[in-house]
């Protein structure tokens, strides 16, 4: 069977061996009746870890994003969010389809929205329009090749959300990656957002699973809302006990990804056909343009696939994620397939 670097995504991260090991000794019972100890000592870990009363594990993050916008929000009304997160472009129109909310999207700067433009777009409801209810932000901003959005932004974004009323919710799936790479902690950035989603199963490398935190009131709906969308589980503290050894081992190793997402950012930058400056990649996602005189971005990923190395197209362009299961070595491969392939 042909060896992959696999660079499509850090959700392709396997178990460590001591997850296993975890998930076969774990303590389970059935979590929708409310008493699996794995899954509660796991909550419970993670709500400290963030700075919140109480937290809910889930199945995705797309549910945990469904859950939260579900429970902020009432039909009729409106959301504000960037005009390039993963909650607008990539879960599947949730905001329609579940929540039933008008999304307004605003442009940014690398993912971080301007608080003058926000304000101006809040909007009390009237015959005619929608009222704005939330403001969702997203730390690290994955179509911004995981730009971090600084604390300040969201400090002002906090601002004008309580000068309205609003609540906010932050899509943190990466938000450790963000911590790591600014020095905050992550107890910092989850501080200017009412609810919080992070993903335990990208490069924290649990095989499923999503943590939603907030106060004990919001949870305890979003319990109910997780059990209408199909995502109540019974004995899923095997799967919790991952998440357990990813929250308490797997964080700071996440600096190997972002080093070795700088590494091949600047050997392929001067390549024919790349699109990229080096400087801006900030954590394990590196999206750049594509325009080679030869070859379009479908035709290169088909022809690195030949060469052992995986990615994903985005729009014109190309998305490399550095993760546990990348090393040196699948770095220098991908870095010689594009001077092989582009030169």
């Amino acid at each position: 069977m042909k060896q992959y670097s696999d660079f499509r995504s850090d959700t392709v991260t396997r178990p460590t061996p001591k997850m296993r090991e975890a998930m076969a000794q774990a303590e389970v019972g059935d979590d929708v009746l409310g008493d699996d100890p794995t899954v509660q000592k796991l909550e419970s870990l993670a709500a400290s870890i963030m700075g919140k009363e109480a937290g809910l594990f889930v199945p995705s993050g797309t549910m945990g994003n469904s859950i939260a916008i579900k429970v902020w929000t009432k039909e009729l009304e409106e959301i504000i969010l960037e005009s390039r997160s993963h909650i607008f472009n990539m879960e599947s129109t949730h905001l329609a389809f579940i929540s039933r909310v008008l999304p307004r999207c605003l442009p940014s700067q690398r993912g971080a929205m301007d608080p003058e433009e926000v304000s101006s777009n809040v909007r009390q409801a009237n015959v005619h329009i929608p009222q704005t209810s939330l403001i969702c932000v997203e730390n690290t901003h994955n179509n911004w090749s995981g730009a971090v959005v600084p604390l300040d932004n969201l400090k002002e974004l906090r601002a004008v959300a309580d000068e309205f009323g609003l609540k906010i919710h932050l899509d943190g799936a990466r938000i450790f990656n963000a911590s790591l790479a600014s020095g905050i902690s992550v107890k910092d950035y989850a501080a200017q957002a009412d609810s919080v989603m992070f993903c335990l199963s990208k490069g924290l490398s649990a095989p499923v699973g999503s943590m939603l935190v907030g106060p004990s009131s919001f949870i305890e709906m979003a319990r109910r809302v997780r059990k209408a969308l199909g995502g109540g589980m019974r004995q899923v503290g095997v799967l919790a006990a991952a998440g357990i050894i990813s929250l308490t081992e797997m964080v700071d190793r996440l600096q190997e990804d972002h080093r070795r997402a700088r590494k091949f950012a600047e050997a392929i930058a001067p390549l024919p056909g790349i699109e990229l400056d080096p400087s801006l990649i900030e954590t394990n996602i590196v999206i750049f343009g594509f325009n080679h005189p030869r070859l379009s971005n479908i035709e290169f990923l088909a022809q690195l696939q030949e060469e052992g190395v995986l990615a994903l197209p985005v729009g014109n362009g190309i998305r490399f994620v550095t993760h546990k299961d990348i090393d040196d070595n699948d770095v220098d491969r991908a870095n010689e397939a594009f001077k092989t392939l582009l030169v």
